[in-house]
């Protein structure tokens, strides 16, 4: 690898195969070196699961002046740590995850393994970045994006984003829409109502298959991910990893914790 341009790590959580992350992966080559660490096989909603119980195989696919793409069995922030730690004695300049093959808006942050990706980023005070595209079927051409993401990824490289903060970007069906144009707004209030198909295998023991939607408690929102999306737009939210909400810090002392 060279050291004059960005260096950009890319993985996903769809897989090394996955055309969103070809995509990517010539989209990262016009701004710096690349190093591609991706899941051996699909990993979606993984959230922040990491591989602790079995090893993680790493396989090189190929090195060359200015990139190099492995393929490992662990998940996405697996994925990561691996490309922090082991493959690089280099420093990231950015970290890009995606193209997703589905989007990632409202609470799904929370489950995608796209998104650990890039918060596991943030966490080690790099810039990242996920993508995702309303579209899951895994053949779809998601080629419409590529000027959007050059635009963020051009500004990304000139500016910094605040401690632990990474930013999520989703896209309409770009198969069947044409983007209108980029806005940032906040993730929707959302939840998933989980559905469960139950059946049997073919030695009589229960199984299910979970399923469901998301429910948007702030529809008609404007100024939120779903919304906009639903409207052609494509979207940018500021995530930020941090799970103490201080304000009840007061509140909780004076629970009776130390009556014995």
């Amino acid at each position: 690898m060279t050291n004059k341009r960005p260096y950009i790590l890319v993985t996903n959580d769809d897989g090394i195969t996955a055309k969103g992350l070809r995509i990517l992966i010539d989209t990262a080559k016009k701004f710096g070196d690349v190093l591609v660490v991706a899941p051996d096989a699909p990993q979606s909603a993984k959230s922040h699961s990491i591989t602790q119980a079995i090893p993680i195989k790493i396989d090189k696919i190929i090195e060359e002046e200015g990139y190099a793409e492995y393929s490992t069995s662990g998940t996405p922030v697996d994925c990561v740590k691996i490309a922090i730690h082991e493959l690089s004695n280099r420093k990231f300049d950015l970290i890009l995850s995606g193209i997703n093959h589905g989007a990632n808006t409202s609470v799904s942050v929370l489950y995608s393994g796209t998104m650990a990706a890039a918060i596991e980023g943030a966490m080690h005070k790099i810039k990242s970045v996920g993508f995702s595209v309303d579209n899951h079927d895994p053949s779809a051409d998601f080629k419409d994006v590529i000027p959007y993401m050059e635009n963020i990824i051009s500004e990304l490289i000139k500016k910094e984003l605040p401690k632990g903060v990474c930013l999520n970007v989703n896209f309409p069906d770009v198969t069947k829409v044409t983007v209108k144009g980029i806005v940032a707004v906040k993730g929707a209030d959302g939840v998933w109502g989980e559905k469960f198909v139950k059946a049997n295998d073919p030695h009589k023991r229960n199984f299910v298959w979970i399923t469901g939607a998301l429910t948007n408690n702030e529809a008609g929102r404007e100024d939120t991910d779903l919304y906009q999306i639903e409207q052609c737009y494509a979207t940018v939210t500021p995530i930020k990893l941090d799970f103490n909400y201080i304000n009840y810090l007061d509140e909780l002392s004076n629970w009776e914790f130390n009556k014995l």
